[in-house]
């Protein structure tokens, strides 16, 4: 009798001195891997979000970021216009740069002349959103993004 409860008072204290170890790694945000589109905002007044227009019922707009590049296509219910690009990307900060290469013809027609964008970043682990700005650096809408494994 006295073993066993030497033992069991030995496993107590191996127990009690261990540490315990979330079972959830901590993440590091990073932009890479596959997303999709959920949501806009619109900000009122450069700052203020004034509207939150979620995406549509059969529109699907996914981008995936790996290795610097970056890609994405957009599907819209009852359109025959087709929406695609490739490019390269750069996060600084909360900086996202993206410069495309590669591009469907529609998207050819409202593409900037050096086919690069500058966006506002607000990056977690698993959502994204990326905040286009005017020249004076005031907020004008948002796409906001999820994960997608």
């Amino acid at each position: 009798m006295k073993k066993l409860l030497g033992l069991v008072f030995l496993m107590l204290l191996l127990i009690s001195a261990t540490e315990m170890a979330s079972s959830k790694p901590t993440l590091h945000p990073s932009i890479e891997g596959t997303w999709e589109l959920v949501s806009f905002y619109n900000y009122i007044d450069g700052v203020n979000v004034s509207d939150t227009l979620p995406a549509t019922d059969g529109y699907r707009q996914i981008k995936m970021y790996y290795n610097g590049k970056v890609m994405w296509t957009r599907y819209v219910p009852n359109d025959s216009v087709e929406w695609f690009g490739y490019g390269s990307y750069q996060v600084d900060g909360d900086k996202l740069m993206e410069k495309l290469e590669y591009m469907s013809a529609s998207m050819r027609k409202v593409a900037n002349p050096d086919m690069l964008w500058t966006m506002e970043l607000q990056l977690e682990n698993n959502r994204f959103s990326q905040i286009f700005t005017d020249e004076e650096g005031n907020r004008i809408n948002s796409e906001n993004y999820k994960r997608i494994d």
